[in-house]
């Protein structure tokens, strides 16, 4: 039983514009738009499919990659490292709070969907919205950081299993 509804595949001038936009935002894309693309609901998150995995998201309009999308080509921007004493938290779906942040792409700004590493193998734990900047995230010692919105083993995660 799955929880998305309405996968449908796209056109290739679909999947090239969703292509560009990830690669625009994060430094690359987990797919191709060659590839057979599909993309569904859950909730109010797109999801984009490619060889049978979620490798990507659409949160509120904005394409992203997934976590496992992240594995499949980490992206160079966006990012936020977060030391091995959030580790525990972040895996239950915690959001990030701004005093175990130890870096982040400064580009960040209020809004953008980040994904969130941990510092010691930079494995990719968290999409989210950041609710800093990068610069605030790495001067703030208090507060939130980023809203959690996709985290490993969440029902996203678990469409893949």
């Amino acid at each position: 039983m799955s929880e998305y509804r309405k996968r449908r595949r796209i056109r290739k001038k679909e999947a090239k514009k969703l292509e560009e936009e990830i690669t625009e935002s994060a430094g690359s894309s987990p797919f191709s738009y060659k590839d057979d693309v599909d993309i569904a609901e859950m909730g109010d998150i797109g999801l984009i499919f490619s060889g049978g995995v979620v490798v990507g998201l659409i949160i509120e309009g904005k394409p992203f990659p997934s976590l496992r999308g992240i594995l499949l080509r980490t992206p160079e921007k966006r990012h936020v490292t977060v030391d091995m004493g959030a580790v525990k938290f972040l895996y239950n779906g915690a959001d990030v709070m701004a005093p175990g942040i130890v870096d982040a792409d400064r580009q960040i700004e209020v809004g953008d969907i980040v994904w969130v590493r941990e510092e010691r193998h930079g494995r990719p734990m968290i999409v989210g919205k950041a609710l800093m900047s990068g610069e605030e995230m790495l001067e703030s010692n208090r507060g939130k950081a980023v809203k959690t919105i996709h985290y490993v083993g969440d029902r996203i995660w678990k469409i893949d299993e």
